[in-house]
């Protein structure tokens, strides 16, 4: 179906569409077919909204067809030629997936890319999330398969691989949103007057107690805060794969920060970046006299080493080593566990409620 006769078009159905019938049909010319597609699909936008709204949607659009198509063809579009990959590909291949996830890493020295278990979320077309592709990835390096992975598990011989513990259902339906650059604008969180507002709305940002939500803070010193829904918009939802200097859960009232906590699977914060994450909030100016911070040490994901700081009215950090269950004396006190399973599933299992016995 031609995009331009459809008026409920997707980015992802556009990429879809772009990739099979044009970079399998024609991929020595991808770029250039797809730039000619997108401008029929820019036309018949113009034909239905009007024009300043329209150049938003059709950036945004170009934005994702040309990081979907390059990221397909990479994995799958030279087999259509049935001639073997030469080394030069391999090597196009990889600096291709590595400019993803690196990207930022060259602004600051101390910041940190995505674990290398979301790596492949980050590398894969359709971004399903980093935790289920493990499964499949792990079956995929034990048959020590001559196919590149995403393609061996969507055309190839491992696409009738169903696992139990991860059925292709679930594969595919969790996908998580990787945001352009026209889009992480609606996220972006300015400091004014001590308070976290949205630069677009000016809108203090507040959090419901029965949601979770999450920020990151660029290597370029941007900050981004959204809500988060596992298995479809994650840390790495702000950024798309890129570096971070710090990552983490955050609780606000009325734009007045309350709690926060470093804790990402997609990013694994160190220590050093949520101290230099606290320094930016106060050099902002941000008012931390009432404000609750934990840090979790979780490389490996194993919690049994924790630490939890209080902020004191004159900002010094005081830290406190405690291992036993969390009391209502509110005091920051962190459950000693060896958590093997899913490192985002460490965020659901503290709910807002226990944030609220110390704040």
């Amino acid at each position: 179906m031609d995009a331009s006769s459809s008026s409920d078009d997707s980015p992802s159905k556009l990429c879809q569409e772009i990739y099979f019938s044009v970079v399998l049909v024609h991929p020595l010319h991808w770029m250039h077919e797809a730039a000619i597609k997108l401008q029929k699909v820019y036309k018949s936008y113009r034909t239905r909204r009007n024009l300043p709204d329209c150049a938003v949607v059709v950036e945004e659009l170009w934005w994702k067809a040309l990081d979907f198509a390059s990221l397909k063809h990479s994995s799958i579009s030279f087999f259509n030629d049935g001639k073997p990959e030469e080394t030069t590909s391999r090597w196009a291949r990889a600096r291709t997936r590595a400019a993803k996830i690196g990207k930022g890493l060259s602004k600051n020295d101390k910041a940190q890319q995505l674990s290398l278990q979301h790596w492949l979320e980050a590398i894969d077309p359709r971004h399903r999330y980093g935790h289920n592709l493990q499964f499949y990835y792990d079956i995929w390096f034990e048959n020590e398969n001559t196919q590149p992975f995403f393609y061996w598990l969507d055309v190839g011989d491992g696409k009738e691989v169903n696992l139990e513990k991860c059925p292709r259902s679930i594969l595919q339906k969790q996908c998580v949103q990787y945001l352009g650059p026209k889009e992480r604008k609606a996220y972006e969180v300015a400091i004014k007057d001590g308070k976290l507002i949205y630069k677009l709305t000016e809108l203090p940002v507040h959090t419901p107690a029965d949601e979770k939500w999450i920020f990151v803070l660029s290597t370029c010193g941007d900050l981004f805060v959204g809500q988060k829904k596992k298995g479809k918009f994650q840390h790495s939802s702000f950024l798309a794969g890129g570096a971070t200097t710090c990552a983490g859960r955050v609780v606000l009232r009325d734009g007045f920060l309350k709690a926060i906590w470093p804790h990402s699977g997609h990013y694994l914060p160190t220590e050093e970046n949520f101290k230099d994450f606290i320094n930016f909030l106060k050099e902002n100016n941000v008012d931390l006299t009432n404000t609750r911070a934990s840090y979790i040490g979780e490389r490996d994901h194993s919690l049994d080493h924790s630490s939890s700081f209080r902020m004191s009215r004159n900002h010094n950090m005081e830290i406190t080593m405690e291992t036993k269950a969390l009391e209502k004396d509110q005091t920051i006190v962190l459950v000693e566990n060896t958590y093997t399973g899913d490192p985002e599933e460490l965020a659901e299992n503290r709910s807002n409620d226990e944030f609220s016995q110390y704040l």
